[in-house]
């Protein structure tokens, strides 16, 4: 896991809970009209149906107030810029809880409701100083909520890839933060100031080894979109792809970032 050297931006905390908050109620008012037969449909994660999806999102808020009910650490020892790496290891773990969890709760309407109360709840009093003892290393609850941006975002995403139609909106501050803490992160994994990642309107970085432009148009330059980073950065397309589908313009002999990609799997 590369060590988070640089320093995370900063997010505001009032704006990272409302987001949160929204976009998991996006998914459930979209899940609960869904059809038995659009539930039990494929998605891009290998034996995972949209039921599974769906449960799978109601579990990554919940472990909010699950992990706010733990122990407080005595000090967080994961930066939010090291989280992308780090989830990796957990992989299996999460699809084996996210399936157990689908299986005993044929109802998402209700497992949906639960979840949207209880992350209500658990942010009400909650200080995002508060250490959170989370599977992949404790963290601060505000560090941990960006981290439940990205989820729900990538999440809304592959619904949307499975259902036709579904079309589940993006709120503009959870779609905003995830594309900021995975451009980040790339940044970590790449350091250096050679090529110019620019993914409008929410981020740009600077990344890669090699001679750093001062001042004009950078001699490398990555451009795209957000979703489209998203995709790129979580594994769901390949570069290749993106560059052939023309979702990606890359300039410069440092913009090919295929062999970055994805950050997270």
């Amino acid at each position: 896991m590369p060590p988070a050297k640089k320093r995370a931006r900063a997010y505001d905390p009032v704006k990272i809970r409302a987001a949160v908050l929204a976009q998991f109620g996006n998914v459930r008012r979209a899940v609960g009209a869904l059809t038995p037969g659009q539930l039990a449909l494929p998605t891009r994660l290998a034996g995972w149906t949209v039921r599974d999806l769906a449960a799978h999102v109601a579990m990554a808020v919940e472990t909010v107030g699950r992990n706010l009910d733990r122990d407080e650490p005595a000090k967080a020892d994961l930066a939010l810029l090291d989280w992308p790496f780090a989830t990796g290891a957990r992989a299996a773990d999460i699809s084996d809880g996210t399936l157990a969890l689908a299986a005993a709760h044929p109802d998402l309407n209700a497992l949906h409701a639960r979840a949207e109360e209880g992350l209500a709840a658990a942010l009400a009093g909650a200080s995002g100083d508060r250490i959170l003892a989370a599977r992949t290393g404790a963290m601060t609850l505000a560090d941990y909520l960006v981290t439940r941006t990205v989820e729900l975002v990538v999440h809304t995403d592959d619904l949307n890839d499975a259902v036709e139609g579904l079309d589940i909106p993006y709120d503009r501050q959870a779609l905003a933060a995830a594309t900021r803490l995975l451009a980040d992160a790339l940044a970590v994994k790449a350091p250096g100031g050679a090529t110019e990642v620019r993914i409008p309107p929410f981020a740009v970085v600077q990344c890669v080894q090699g001679p750093r432009h001062t001042r004009g148009t950078p001699p490398n330059v990555v451009e795209t979109d957000p979703l489209t980073w998203i995709r790129l950065a979580t594994g769901r397309v390949t570069w290749q792809e993106a560059v052939e589908a023309a979702k990606v313009g890359a300039s410069g002999e440092r913009a090919d970032l295929a062999a970055l990609l994805p950050l997270m799997s």
